[in-house]
């Protein structure tokens, strides 16, 4: 209780600023309403604004979880050559410096205005760090244990079941953990651009549909459950890892 009490502090403190700055500006409440009127907007849109959470939530979690399938396997297919590294790998690289706003229009034209296209946002984003945390962890074996392995002539598929890949469980979880943010930033970047064509009213869709009615206030609202989505997804992700992972993860094995 006492570590959440400076945070806390830092919340209390944001809110009261917010609010005098307001009455000493005398700023209007379509550029930025009060800490009240935003509490007052998401209290009358708890019905939409719980909906669309429900729905961004849903799409985060596949594009998570798409991310981790894909990173994982492209990862272990990294580990097995060095020649297939250096052939795809610069081109991985090349994919994650391209902006995501500027390739989401062709992934609509290709993919529909759907579910599965904000998905597929979500998971590009979410992509790399989880791929190349795990391609880190599975090269970076020990070099008694790698001798070990090799004296007793352990094949592929032994040495990356028992070596490579409990080595790199550490480097898969904190992957999960930076990139389970990104997978929520890439489905509301996503919904932004099918949110108007698609059925899909996640919290992109309604942030989008309220900036272009003006209501600033609900628009907030929306902002801050989007956080309040990325610390969910945060806290899932790094208490699943910490019970399901925690024989191999450093300082948490048994």
């Amino acid at each position: 209780m006492l570590e959440t009490l400076p945070a806390l502090a830092t919340a209390v403190a944001v809110v009261a600023v917010w609010q005098w700055a307001i009455g000493h500006w005398r700023i209007p409440p379509y550029l930025l309403p009060s800490p009240g009127q935003v509490a007052t907007a998401a209290w009358e849109k708890r019905a939409a604004l719980v909906q669309a959470f429900a729905v961004t939530a849903r799409g985060a979690v596949a594009g998570l979880a798409t991310a981790a399938v894909v990173g994982t396997a492209l990862a272990i297919l990294f580990s097995q050559s060095r020649m297939l590294r250096m052939a795809v790998y610069p081109y991985v690289l090349f994919l994650q410096t391209v902006p995501i706003v500027a390739i989401a229009p062709l992934l609509v034209t290709w993919s529909g205005y759907g579910e599965r296209t904000v998905i597929l946002v979500s998971a590009i984003i979410a992509l790399f760090p989880i791929l190349s945390n795990v391609t880190a962890g599975l090269l970076a074996l020990d070099a008694n244990h790698r001798d070990l392995f090799r004296l007793y002539r352990a094949g592929r598929v032994p040495t990356l079941l028992r070596l490579r890949l409990p080595t790199a469980t550490g480097h898969l979880a904190q992957g999960l953990r930076i990139s389970c943010g990104l997978a929520v930033i890439g489905t509301i970047v996503g919904e932004f651009f099918v949110g108007r064509g698609g059925d899909s009213p996640g919290l992109g869709a309604v942030m989008d549909r309220w900036l272009a009615m003006g209501k600033t206030d609900a628009l907030i609202a929306a902002v801050l459950l989007s956080s309040l989505l990325g610390l969910a997804m945060f806290a899932a992700v790094s208490l699943l890892t910490d019970r399901l992972l925690r024989r191999y993860l450093p300082g948490t094995g048994d």
